[in-house]
């Protein structure tokens, strides 16, 4: 007779405590930090961090916070817990925490927890729909880490990126379609986290035609099934099947940029100034890198880009919200989480 228990730990990024510069500083501190974050030298990392970003970016991180904190606090945590509990609902016999790969609750926090119910094998659920050893990797990372130095050590079941499972898809498009219904819009951006092209040049396999050709993406191939930008694409070509764009009628962008080496491309702002100059009135922007609304998509799409936009020449940008804890995206989750994992939904 076995007695082994699962449990769930859903993990995502990370947010400050407050928006205090004090606690924005640490949580830029712990994030920056991370070498899969920043992949560089550690003399030269530690030189950047300290010297240039810590410096003066927290106070502008701070007041960004500010414009989308809540009476219950930061949104991504907010709806992290809310999604927890709908999933509690579902997997009633299944201990489940949420942690953070930065700051609270956090990874050690909740595996300490999971232990304390009496878990002995542990599901990993990254919300990171899309393969990037920075955010993705990081986090399962990070977990083994800290299962390692529990005296019993779990054992471990990582879901994998989910870009184009069909229930993630569906559900993206259910809340892209309710609202756009409302919305005349001229055309949909898809407006996913950018990286350094060196971080998805690393993780070609075999081959190296990674941004070598403007069409190197159009496809999911064996040989960039692993590339995070291949996998925003393919999302993207899904998404738009589901909502009814026609070729013409969407666009694919990276926002976010850090630093002055190359991101992939398109960029985000740039293209936002582009498209007011060539008529484009009405924008919508959805941002399917993202399962919960964030300061990436409420501060600098719902807030910053819209502004951009109206100043260069538009009339409306419409941020399209995210997944969150949506009851589709539950319904969506329970599924994924029953057909890959050995949870079982009561």
């Amino acid at each position: 007779m076995r007695f082994d228990r699962w449990g769930l730990l859903v993990v995502n990024l990370g947010t400050p405590d407050s928006t205090d510069v004090g606690d924005v500083r640490r949580y830029l501190r712990e994030f920056l930090s991370d070498p899969r974050v920043i992949d560089m030298n550690p003399i030269g990392r530690w030189l950047l961090l300290n010297l240039i970003i810590l410096p003066r970016r927290p106070k502008e991180s701070a007041h960004a916070y500010r414009q989308i904190w809540t009476e219950r606090g930061s949104p991504l945590l907010f709806h992290g817990e809310d999604l927890v509990e709908l999933l509690r609902q579902q997997f009633m016999d299944t201990p489940i925490e949420l942690a953070m790969r930065y700051q609270n609750p956090s990874i050690a926090r909740g595996m300490k927890a999971l232990q304390d119910a009496g878990v002995d094998r542990v599901v990993i659920l990254p919300l990171f729909p899309h393969q990037s050893s920075a955010a993705w990797g990081s986090a399962v990372e990070r977990c083994f880490q800290i299962a390692a130095k529990l005296w019993d050590v779990p054992a471990l079941h990582v879901v994998p990126p989910f870009f184009d499972h069909p229930g993630f898809i569906d559900s993206f498009a259910a809340i892209a379609k309710r609202h756009l219904s409302d919305f005349d819009a001229d055309l949909v951006m898809m407006s996913y986290h950018g990286l350094p092209e060196r971080h998805v040049t690393r993780g070609e396999v075999g081959g190296s035609a990674c941004l070598q050709t403007p069409g190197c993406c159009d496809a999911l191939t064996a040989t960039n099934r692993n590339c995070y930008r291949a996998q925003c694409y393919q999302t993207s070509r899904l998404l738009a099947d589901a909502i009814g764009l026609k070729e013409d009628q969407w666009e694919v962008a990276f926002q976010s940029r850090l630093g002055r080496d190359p991101w992939i491309k398109p960029y985000t702002d740039h293209r936002l100034i582009d498209l007011a100059g060539a008529g484009i009135r009405r924008l919508a922007v959805m941002s399917p890198a993202f399962v919960a609304d964030c300061l990436e998509t409420i501060e600098e799409l719902g807030i910053r880009a819209k502004e951009d936009f109206v100043a260069a020449g538009g009339e409306d940008l419409l941020l399209i919200p995210s997944l969150n804890a949506e009851p589709v995206w539950v319904s969506a989750l329970t599924e994924l989480l029953a057909s890959e994992t050995p949870l079982h939904a009561d």
